[in-house]
């Protein structure tokens, strides 16, 4: 499965365009939003296309950060839409693997999962990364806002590969 993984929009939907756009291009199945959302434009630029029964395509989860204040708007705003809020952890089940996300706000969900699962995405640090933690494979895409450089990352679950792709400022 390839997975589409983004964070810390902080309400720049253009820019959470411009990457949803990127990652359907490389043809992701699946796109996971990390948190710092801020609003529900952000929510709209992850849906680029609907399925047959009105759902998106690819399918999109989405976790709430610290600065997300009106979640639960968002949360319903998002439900209305298909999207699947998986607040405060995810998890699904990837070509034999475990993939679980969060934040990274809150400390339980992110070290209950350590050395549990094959993959913890978490985002809040604007930071990319791509560490081990015994047999877990830790991963933050970086940040759509407030980072020296805008990055998503496209993970594929069945060959373990990574790759961080940058988001242009003249493509938000």
């Amino acid at each position: 499965m390839r997975i589409g993984i983004l964070s810390d929009s902080h309400g720049q939907a253009a820019r959470t365009q411009a990457a949803t756009r990127m990652l359907l291009q490389r043809g992701v199945d699946l796109l996971i939003h990390l948190g710092d959302i801020g609003t529900d434009a952000v929510i709209d630029a992850l849906i680029e296309r609907l399925d047959a029964d009105g759902r998106p395509d690819p399918p999109v989860h989405i976790v709430f950060g610290n600065t997300d204040a009106n979640a639960a708007a968002m949360q319903r705003y998002a439900e209305s839409l298909g999207v699947h809020v998986d607040h405060p952890a995810g998890r699904i089940d990837a070509d034999g693997k475990v993939v679980v996300f969060t934040h990274g706000h809150l400390p339980e969900p992110m070290y209950r999962s350590l050395d549990e699962v094959d993959y913890l995405l978490h985002g809040h640090t604007h930071l990319r990364r791509d560490e081990r933690s015994g047999r877990t494979r830790v991963i933050n895409p970086g940040a759509l806002q407030r980072a020296a450089e805008h990055t998503v990352a496209l993970l594929d679950t069945a060959t373990d590969e990574l790759e961080f792709l940058r988001v242009d400022a003249e493509r938000a």
